[in-house]
Protein backbone atom coordinates (compact mmCIF):
# COMPACT_ATOMS: atom_id res chain seq x y z
CA UNK A 1 0.00 0.00 0.00
CA UNK A 2 2.92 2.29 0.64
CA UNK A 3 4.17 1.76 -2.88
CA UNK A 4 0.81 2.58 -4.24
CA UNK A 5 0.61 5.75 -2.20
CA UNK A 6 4.00 6.93 -3.43
CA UNK A 7 2.95 6.50 -7.02
CA UNK A 8 -0.15 8.60 -6.46
CA UNK A 9 1.90 11.34 -4.80
CA UNK A 10 4.31 11.40 -7.73
CA UNK A 11 1.43 11.63 -10.17
CA UNK A 12 -0.05 14.49 -8.20
CA UNK A 13 3.26 16.31 -8.23
CA UNK A 14 3.64 15.81 -11.99
CA UNK A 15 0.17 17.20 -12.57
CA UNK A 16 1.06 20.26 -10.55
CA UNK A 17 4.28 20.79 -12.44
CA UNK A 18 2.49 20.51 -15.74
CA UNK A 19 -0.10 23.02 -14.66
CA UNK A 20 2.60 25.37 -13.46
CA UNK A 21 4.46 25.17 -16.76
CA UNK A 22 1.28 25.88 -18.67
CA UNK A 23 0.65 28.83 -16.49
CA UNK A 24 4.19 30.04 -17.05
CA UNK A 25 3.83 29.85 -20.84
CA UNK A 26 0.54 31.70 -20.74
CA UNK A 27 2.11 34.38 -18.59
CA UNK A 28 4.93 34.87 -21.15
CA UNK A 29 2.40 35.35 -23.96
CA UNK A 30 0.13 37.76 -22.12
CA UNK A 31 2.85 39.60 -20.27
CA UNK A 32 3.63 39.61 -16.59
CA UNK A 33 2.03 43.02 -16.10
CA UNK A 34 -1.40 41.59 -16.89
CA UNK A 35 -1.35 39.00 -14.18
CA UNK A 36 1.04 40.71 -11.83
CA UNK A 37 3.48 37.75 -12.05
CA UNK A 38 7.29 38.16 -12.35
CA UNK A 39 9.05 35.16 -14.05
CA UNK A 40 11.94 33.47 -12.35
CA UNK A 41 15.46 34.12 -13.85
CA UNK A 42 16.27 30.42 -14.19
CA UNK A 43 13.39 29.80 -16.51
CA UNK A 44 14.52 32.62 -18.85
CA UNK A 45 18.09 31.07 -19.06
CA UNK A 46 16.61 27.80 -20.20
CA UNK A 47 14.79 29.41 -23.16
CA UNK A 48 17.92 31.39 -24.19
CA UNK A 49 20.11 28.29 -24.31
CA UNK A 50 17.55 26.54 -26.46
CA UNK A 51 17.61 29.31 -29.10
CA UNK A 52 21.43 29.56 -29.04
CA UNK A 53 21.64 25.89 -29.87
CA UNK A 54 19.23 26.29 -32.75
CA UNK A 55 21.23 29.26 -34.13
CA UNK A 56 24.51 27.40 -33.85
CA UNK A 57 23.01 24.49 -35.71
CA UNK A 58 21.86 26.78 -38.52
CA UNK A 59 25.35 28.34 -38.81
CA UNK A 60 26.96 24.91 -38.96
CA UNK A 61 24.58 23.85 -41.69
CA UNK A 62 25.26 27.08 -43.66
CA UNK A 63 29.04 26.71 -43.39
CA UNK A 64 28.88 23.12 -44.46
CA UNK A 65 26.75 24.02 -47.44
CA UNK A 66 29.12 26.90 -48.42
CA UNK A 67 32.16 24.65 -48.07
CA UNK A 68 30.72 22.05 -50.38
CA UNK A 69 29.57 24.74 -52.84
CA UNK A 70 33.02 26.42 -53.01
CA UNK A 71 34.73 23.07 -53.32
CA UNK A 72 32.46 22.20 -56.21
CA UNK A 73 33.20 25.53 -57.95
CA UNK A 74 36.95 25.10 -57.51
CA UNK A 75 36.80 21.58 -58.77
CA UNK A 76 34.89 22.76 -61.83
CA UNK A 77 37.44 25.57 -62.48
CA UNK A 78 40.33 23.16 -62.13
CA UNK A 79 38.64 20.82 -64.53
CA UNK A 80 38.08 23.63 -67.07
CA UNK A 81 41.72 24.76 -66.69
CA UNK A 82 42.95 21.24 -67.26
CA UNK A 83 40.75 20.98 -70.34
CA UNK A 84 42.08 24.28 -71.72
CA UNK A 85 45.67 23.27 -70.95
CA UNK A 86 45.20 19.98 -72.75
CA UNK A 87 43.69 21.86 -75.68
CA UNK A 88 46.57 24.34 -75.83
CA UNK A 89 49.13 21.58 -75.61
CA UNK A 90 47.42 19.83 -78.47
CA UNK A 91 47.46 23.07 -80.61
CA UNK A 92 50.53 24.21 -82.64
CA UNK A 93 52.40 27.42 -81.65
CA UNK A 94 51.23 30.45 -83.60
CA UNK A 95 53.82 32.68 -85.32
CA UNK A 96 53.66 35.75 -87.56
CA UNK A 97 55.58 35.43 -90.79
CA UNK A 98 56.85 37.75 -93.52
CA UNK A 99 58.22 37.15 -96.97
CA UNK A 100 61.91 37.87 -97.57
CA UNK A 101 62.28 40.22 -100.54
CA UNK A 102 65.18 41.43 -102.68
CA UNK A 103 66.64 44.67 -101.32
CA UNK A 104 66.44 47.77 -103.56
CA UNK A 105 69.30 48.08 -106.05
CA UNK A 106 69.91 51.66 -104.96
CA UNK A 107 69.60 53.06 -101.49
CA UNK A 108 69.07 56.70 -100.62
CA UNK A 109 71.56 58.13 -98.14
CA UNK A 110 70.81 61.57 -96.68
CA UNK A 111 73.75 63.43 -95.13
CA UNK A 112 74.19 66.96 -93.76
CA UNK A 113 76.01 69.37 -96.04
CA UNK A 114 77.03 73.01 -96.22
CA UNK A 115 77.03 75.52 -99.06
CA UNK A 116 79.92 77.75 -100.11
CA UNK A 117 80.36 80.44 -102.73
CA UNK A 118 81.94 79.61 -106.04
CA UNK A 119 84.54 82.33 -105.28
CA UNK A 120 85.12 84.14 -102.02
CA UNK A 121 87.78 86.81 -101.71
CA UNK A 122 88.85 89.05 -98.85
CA UNK A 123 90.03 92.34 -100.30
CA UNK A 124 92.92 94.10 -98.57
CA UNK A 125 94.58 97.37 -99.47
CA UNK A 126 97.77 97.30 -101.56
CA UNK A 127 98.77 100.80 -100.42
CA UNK A 128 98.97 102.63 -97.12
CA UNK A 129 96.89 105.75 -96.67
CA UNK A 130 93.48 107.02 -95.63
CA UNK A 131 90.16 105.87 -97.02
CA UNK A 132 88.70 108.69 -99.04
CA UNK A 133 85.31 107.08 -99.67
CA UNK A 134 83.64 103.77 -100.53
CA UNK A 135 81.46 103.32 -103.57
CA UNK A 136 79.55 100.14 -102.63
CA UNK A 137 77.98 98.69 -99.51
CA UNK A 138 76.67 95.38 -98.14
CA UNK A 139 74.56 93.38 -100.57
CA UNK A 140 75.56 95.38 -103.63
CA UNK A 141 76.20 93.41 -106.78
CA UNK A 142 79.37 94.49 -108.54
CA UNK A 143 81.10 93.79 -111.85
CA UNK A 144 84.69 92.83 -112.43
CA UNK A 145 86.91 95.97 -112.39
CA UNK A 146 84.29 98.15 -110.73
CA UNK A 147 85.74 100.68 -108.23
CA UNK A 148 84.79 99.76 -104.68
CA UNK A 149 86.67 102.43 -102.71
CA UNK A 150 89.29 105.20 -103.09
CA UNK A 151 92.37 105.63 -100.87
CA UNK A 152 94.43 108.80 -100.40
CA UNK A 153 98.21 108.07 -100.32
CA UNK A 154 100.25 111.23 -99.59
CA UNK A 155 103.39 109.28 -98.70
CA UNK A 156 103.21 107.23 -101.87
CA UNK A 157 102.69 110.35 -103.96
CA UNK A 158 105.81 111.93 -102.44
CA UNK A 159 107.85 108.81 -103.10
CA UNK A 160 106.72 108.80 -106.72
CA UNK A 161 107.70 112.45 -107.21
CA UNK A 162 111.14 111.77 -105.73
CA UNK A 163 111.62 108.73 -107.91
CA UNK A 164 110.72 110.68 -111.02
CA UNK A 165 113.26 113.38 -110.10
CA UNK A 166 115.96 110.77 -109.61
CA UNK A 167 115.08 109.29 -112.96
CA UNK A 168 115.53 112.63 -114.69
CA UNK A 169 118.91 113.13 -113.03
CA UNK A 170 120.01 109.67 -114.07
CA UNK A 171 118.89 110.30 -117.62
CA UNK A 172 120.92 113.55 -117.70
CA UNK A 173 123.97 111.77 -116.32
CA UNK A 174 123.59 109.11 -118.96
CA UNK A 175 123.63 111.73 -121.72
CA UNK A 176 126.86 113.20 -120.32
CA UNK A 177 128.42 109.77 -120.19
CA UNK A 178 127.27 109.11 -123.70
CA UNK A 179 129.04 112.30 -124.95
CA UNK A 180 132.22 111.44 -123.05
CA UNK A 181 132.22 107.96 -124.49
CA UNK A 182 131.82 109.28 -128.02
CA UNK A 183 134.70 111.78 -127.60
CA UNK A 184 136.95 109.15 -126.05
CA UNK A 185 136.24 106.76 -128.86
CA UNK A 186 137.00 109.33 -131.59
CA UNK A 187 140.26 110.33 -129.84
CA UNK A 188 141.34 106.73 -129.63
CA UNK A 189 140.52 106.27 -133.29
CA UNK A 190 142.83 109.15 -134.27
CA UNK A 191 145.69 107.90 -132.07
CA UNK A 192 145.19 104.38 -133.32
CA UNK A 193 145.42 105.39 -136.99
CA UNK A 194 148.47 107.70 -136.53
CA UNK A 195 151.73 106.52 -138.25
CA UNK A 196 154.30 104.83 -136.11
CA UNK A 197 156.82 107.16 -134.64
CA UNK A 198 154.43 110.08 -134.53
CA UNK A 199 152.81 108.98 -131.21
CA UNK A 200 154.19 106.58 -128.69
CA UNK A 201 152.61 103.19 -128.10
CA UNK A 202 152.00 104.11 -124.48
CA UNK A 203 149.91 107.11 -125.45
CA UNK A 204 147.99 104.99 -127.97
CA UNK A 205 147.18 102.43 -125.26
CA UNK A 206 146.13 105.20 -122.85
CA UNK A 207 143.63 106.56 -125.37
CA UNK A 208 142.27 103.04 -125.88
CA UNK A 209 141.78 102.59 -122.15
CA UNK A 210 140.07 105.98 -121.89
CA UNK A 211 137.60 105.00 -124.59
CA UNK A 212 136.81 101.73 -122.87
CA UNK A 213 136.35 103.50 -119.50
CA UNK A 214 133.98 106.00 -121.07
CA UNK A 215 131.87 103.16 -122.49
CA UNK A 216 131.76 101.49 -119.05
CA UNK A 217 130.64 104.71 -117.38
CA UNK A 218 127.96 105.11 -120.03
CA UNK A 219 126.69 101.61 -119.34
CA UNK A 220 126.59 102.35 -115.62
CA UNK A 221 124.66 105.53 -116.25
CA UNK A 222 122.19 103.68 -118.46
CA UNK A 223 121.77 101.01 -115.74
CA UNK A 224 121.07 103.73 -113.20
CA UNK A 225 118.42 105.12 -115.53
CA UNK A 226 116.84 101.66 -115.81
CA UNK A 227 116.80 101.24 -112.03
CA UNK A 228 115.21 104.60 -111.49
CA UNK A 229 112.72 103.93 -114.26
CA UNK A 230 111.72 100.62 -112.62
CA UNK A 231 111.28 102.41 -109.31
CA UNK A 232 109.03 104.96 -110.94
CA UNK A 233 107.07 102.26 -112.67
CA UNK A 234 106.61 100.36 -109.40
CA UNK A 235 105.38 103.42 -107.54
CA UNK A 236 103.12 104.31 -110.45
CA UNK A 237 101.62 100.83 -110.32
CA UNK A 238 101.02 101.20 -106.59
CA UNK A 239 99.23 104.48 -107.14
CA UNK A 240 96.87 102.53 -109.36
CA UNK A 241 95.76 100.64 -106.26
CA UNK A 242 94.38 103.83 -104.80
CA UNK A 243 91.21 102.68 -106.48
CA UNK A 244 90.11 99.34 -104.97
CA UNK A 245 88.38 97.31 -107.69
CA UNK A 246 86.36 94.08 -107.78
CA UNK A 247 88.34 91.04 -108.96
CA UNK A 248 85.21 89.32 -110.37
CA UNK A 249 81.46 89.65 -110.64
CA UNK A 250 79.88 89.08 -107.26
CA UNK A 251 78.12 90.42 -104.19
CA UNK A 252 79.64 92.47 -101.37
CA UNK A 253 79.00 90.41 -98.23
CA UNK A 254 81.18 92.40 -95.80
CA UNK A 255 82.40 96.00 -95.48
CA UNK A 256 84.77 96.79 -92.63
CA UNK A 257 85.96 100.34 -93.35
CA UNK A 258 84.62 103.88 -93.24
CA UNK A 259 85.90 107.16 -94.74
CA UNK A 260 88.91 108.51 -92.85
CA UNK A 261 90.09 105.10 -91.61
CA UNK A 262 93.83 104.48 -91.78
CA UNK A 263 94.44 101.74 -94.31
CA UNK A 264 97.58 99.63 -94.15
CA UNK A 265 98.96 97.71 -97.08
CA UNK A 266 99.22 93.94 -96.74
CA UNK A 267 97.15 91.01 -95.50
CA UNK A 268 98.70 90.25 -92.12
CA UNK A 269 96.59 89.21 -89.16
CA UNK A 270 96.83 92.73 -87.78
CA UNK A 271 95.64 94.29 -91.05
CA UNK A 272 91.97 95.18 -91.39
CA UNK A 273 90.39 93.94 -94.64
CA UNK A 274 88.32 96.33 -96.71
CA UNK A 275 85.63 94.12 -98.26
CA UNK A 276 84.57 90.51 -98.69
CA UNK A 277 83.18 89.70 -102.11
CA UNK A 278 81.61 86.39 -103.13
CA UNK A 279 80.45 84.97 -106.43
CA UNK A 280 77.28 82.94 -105.86
CA UNK A 281 75.77 82.44 -109.29
CA UNK A 282 77.16 78.95 -108.77
CA UNK A 283 77.17 77.28 -105.37
CA UNK A 284 79.46 74.59 -104.03
CA UNK A 285 77.92 71.99 -101.70
CA UNK A 286 80.33 70.11 -99.45
CA UNK A 287 79.40 66.90 -97.66
CA UNK A 288 81.35 64.18 -95.87
CA UNK A 289 80.37 60.61 -96.67
CA UNK A 290 81.35 57.54 -94.61
CA UNK A 291 84.14 55.28 -95.75
CA UNK A 292 81.74 52.43 -96.54
CA UNK A 293 79.75 54.64 -98.89
CA UNK A 294 82.54 56.62 -100.55
CA UNK A 295 83.73 53.57 -102.48
CA UNK A 296 80.28 53.23 -104.11
CA UNK A 297 80.09 56.84 -105.31
CA UNK A 298 81.85 58.40 -108.27
CA UNK A 299 82.11 61.70 -110.11
CA UNK A 300 78.86 62.24 -111.98
CA UNK A 301 76.67 60.40 -109.48
CA UNK A 302 73.35 62.24 -108.91
CA UNK A 303 72.86 64.37 -105.81
CA UNK A 304 69.62 65.94 -104.59
CA UNK A 305 70.03 68.94 -102.27
CA UNK A 306 67.19 70.22 -100.10
CA UNK A 307 66.98 73.06 -97.59
CA UNK A 308 65.30 73.38 -94.21
CA UNK A 309 63.77 76.79 -94.89
CA UNK A 310 60.26 75.39 -95.32
CA UNK A 311 60.04 75.99 -99.07
CA UNK A 312 60.47 72.32 -99.87
CA UNK A 313 62.65 73.11 -102.87
CA UNK A 314 65.07 70.49 -104.14
CA UNK A 315 68.12 71.23 -106.28
CA UNK A 316 69.45 68.48 -108.52
CA UNK A 317 73.12 68.18 -109.33
CA UNK A 318 75.97 65.75 -109.76
CA UNK A 319 79.14 64.99 -107.85
CA UNK A 320 81.79 67.30 -109.28
CA UNK A 321 84.85 66.46 -107.20
CA UNK A 322 86.00 63.91 -104.62
CA UNK A 323 89.07 64.39 -102.47
CA UNK A 324 90.14 60.78 -102.96
CA UNK A 325 91.41 60.56 -99.37
CA UNK A 326 89.75 59.99 -96.01
CA UNK A 327 89.83 62.13 -92.91
CA UNK A 328 91.89 59.99 -90.48
CA UNK A 329 89.81 61.21 -87.55
CA UNK A 330 86.27 60.76 -88.88
CA UNK A 331 86.99 58.20 -91.66
CA UNK A 332 84.96 60.25 -94.10
CA UNK A 333 85.62 61.60 -97.58
CA UNK A 334 84.69 65.12 -98.64
CA UNK A 335 82.55 65.37 -101.77
CA UNK A 336 81.78 68.56 -103.70
CA UNK A 337 78.67 69.20 -105.76
CA UNK A 338 78.25 72.32 -107.91
CA UNK A 339 74.73 73.71 -108.36
CA UNK A 340 73.57 76.55 -110.64
CA UNK A 341 72.24 79.47 -108.59
CA UNK A 342 71.27 82.17 -111.05
CA UNK A 343 68.25 83.16 -108.94
CA UNK A 344 70.36 83.32 -105.76
CA UNK A 345 68.01 80.90 -103.99
CA UNK A 346 70.99 79.40 -102.18
CA UNK A 347 73.31 81.46 -100.03
CA UNK A 348 76.82 80.60 -98.85
CA UNK A 349 77.01 79.05 -95.40
CA UNK A 350 73.57 77.40 -95.49
CA UNK A 351 72.87 74.06 -93.81
CA UNK A 352 71.35 71.69 -96.36
CA UNK A 353 70.72 67.99 -96.80
CA UNK A 354 72.35 66.05 -99.60
CA UNK A 355 70.70 62.82 -100.74
CA UNK A 356 72.88 60.35 -102.60
CA UNK A 357 71.74 57.30 -104.55
CA UNK A 358 74.15 54.62 -103.37
CA UNK A 359 74.50 51.41 -105.37
CA UNK A 360 73.87 48.30 -103.27
CA UNK A 361 75.06 44.73 -103.64
CA UNK A 362 72.49 41.98 -104.16
CA UNK A 363 70.95 41.40 -100.71
CA UNK A 364 67.71 40.08 -99.21
CA UNK A 365 65.59 42.35 -97.01
CA UNK A 366 63.65 41.11 -93.96
CA UNK A 367 61.96 42.95 -91.07
CA UNK A 368 64.22 43.66 -88.13
CA UNK A 369 61.94 41.58 -85.89
CA UNK A 370 62.98 38.49 -87.84
CA UNK A 371 66.54 38.64 -86.49
CA UNK A 372 67.34 36.42 -83.52
CA UNK A 373 70.63 37.01 -81.71
CA UNK A 374 72.07 33.85 -80.19
CA UNK A 375 75.44 32.62 -79.03
CA UNK A 376 76.41 31.66 -82.58
CA UNK A 377 75.49 35.09 -83.86
CA UNK A 378 72.48 36.51 -85.73
CA UNK A 379 69.98 33.97 -87.02
CA UNK A 380 66.64 33.95 -88.83
CA UNK A 381 63.84 31.40 -88.29
CA UNK A 382 62.73 30.22 -91.74
CA UNK A 383 59.34 28.52 -92.10
CA UNK A 384 59.52 25.57 -94.48
CA UNK A 385 56.76 24.22 -96.70
CA UNK A 386 56.21 21.42 -94.15
CA UNK A 387 55.34 23.99 -91.48
CA UNK A 388 58.55 23.41 -89.51
CA UNK A 389 60.95 26.04 -88.28
CA UNK A 390 64.65 25.98 -89.20
CA UNK A 391 67.15 28.45 -87.75
CA UNK A 392 69.79 29.72 -90.19
CA UNK A 393 72.92 31.76 -89.61
CA UNK A 394 72.81 35.05 -91.51
CA UNK A 395 75.17 37.89 -92.42
CA UNK A 396 73.90 41.42 -91.80
CA UNK A 397 74.90 43.96 -94.44
CA UNK A 398 72.89 47.00 -93.32
CA UNK A 399 70.40 47.67 -90.55
CA UNK A 400 68.25 50.82 -90.52
CA UNK A 401 66.25 49.80 -87.45
CA UNK A 402 63.13 48.77 -89.37
CA UNK A 403 64.55 46.49 -92.03
CA UNK A 404 67.72 44.43 -92.23
CA UNK A 405 69.52 43.58 -95.45
CA UNK A 406 71.12 40.13 -95.35
CA UNK A 407 74.07 39.03 -97.41
CA UNK A 408 73.60 35.30 -96.81
CA UNK A 409 71.41 32.74 -95.06
CA UNK A 410 68.00 33.59 -96.54
CA UNK A 411 66.71 33.61 -100.11
CA UNK A 412 64.15 35.96 -101.57
CA UNK A 413 60.63 34.51 -101.42
CA UNK A 414 61.15 32.44 -98.26
CA UNK A 415 58.87 32.92 -95.24
CA UNK A 416 60.59 34.10 -92.05
CA UNK A 417 59.09 34.06 -88.57
CA UNK A 418 58.79 37.33 -86.65
CA UNK A 419 59.37 37.76 -82.93
CA UNK A 420 59.99 34.03 -82.59
CA UNK A 421 59.29 32.54 -79.16
CA UNK A 422 62.36 31.31 -77.31
CA UNK A 423 60.47 28.09 -76.53
CA UNK A 424 60.34 27.17 -80.22
CA UNK A 425 63.31 25.11 -81.29
CA UNK A 426 64.82 24.04 -84.57
CA UNK A 427 62.53 21.59 -86.34
CA UNK A 428 59.40 22.47 -84.34
CA UNK A 429 56.15 22.62 -86.24
CA UNK A 430 54.18 25.88 -85.99
CA UNK A 431 51.01 27.44 -87.30
CA UNK A 432 50.90 30.75 -89.22
CA UNK A 433 49.00 33.46 -87.38
CA UNK A 434 48.79 35.95 -90.24
CA UNK A 435 48.98 36.27 -93.98
CA UNK A 436 52.65 36.50 -95.05
CA UNK A 437 51.80 39.25 -97.50
CA UNK A 438 50.68 41.49 -94.63
CA UNK A 439 54.31 42.02 -93.68
CA UNK A 440 56.71 43.81 -96.01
Amino acid sequence: MRLRRNREDAKTNNDKQTAFDAFDDESEEKGSSTYGHTPVAGRWGKRTGHWIGVFALLIAVGLTTAFFTVSKIKAREEFDLQQQTRKKVAMLPLVDVAVAKPAPRYKSLVLPAATAAWYRTIIYSRVTGYLKDWKVDLGDRVKKGQVLATIETPDLDAQLDAARAELKAAQAEAKVREADAAFAQSTYNRWRDSPKGVVSEQEREAKKAGAASSVAQLNAANAKVAVDQAKVNGLTTLTGFKNVTAPFDGIITERRIDPGDLVTAGSASSTTPLFVIQQIDRIRVFSSVPQSVAARLSIGSPVHVSTDDGTGRTFDGKITRMTGSLDPQARTMQIETVLPNSDYALAPGMYVRARFEVGETATVRVPASAIVFRAKGPQVAVLGSNGKISFRDVTIVTDDGEFVDLGSGVKAGEDVALNINSQIGDGDKVAVNNSPGAQS
